[in-house]
């Protein structure tokens, strides 16, 4: 079964930084594109960062500057640095991947999420 699981997030206080860790774990042949996704309280899902398996990565403007999207193929991992954080990047943070199996074809995953809080 392949599955993505988050960790990382946290209470962290304005100006603070967070790193979240996604780690892919299964019958993975390869991992393609990798995004992070936030949302907020009432507002809908957003894809904050991805990163493609290559190494380029896009930013939604809200976080251009202070987030950085990073990725450790030989791990199956995917980080997210977040800097200089702010009470409005207080959501839950999901991964999601897009990847091919080693026997079945290709596949998209979602993480269970983890929370961040920014708040003093």
């Amino acid at each position: 079964q392949v599955q993505l699981v988050e960790s990382g997030g946290g209470l962290v206080q304005p100006g603070g930084s967070l790193r979240l860790s996604c780690a892919a774990s299964g019958s993975i042949f390869r991992i393609y594109a990798v995004g992070w996704y936030r949302q907020a309280p009432g507002k809908q899902r957003e894809l904050v960062a991805s990163i493609i398996s290559g190494g380029s990565s896009n930013y939604t403007d809200s976080v251009k500057g202070r987030f950085t999207i990073s990725r450790d193929n030989a791990k199956n991992m995917v980080y997210l640095q977040m800097n200089s954080l702010k009470p409005e990047d207080t959501a839950v943070y999901y991964c999601n991947a897009h990847l091919e199996l080693v026997l079945t074809g290709y596949l998209e995953v979602w993480g269970q999420g983890t929370l961040v809080t920014v708040s003093s």
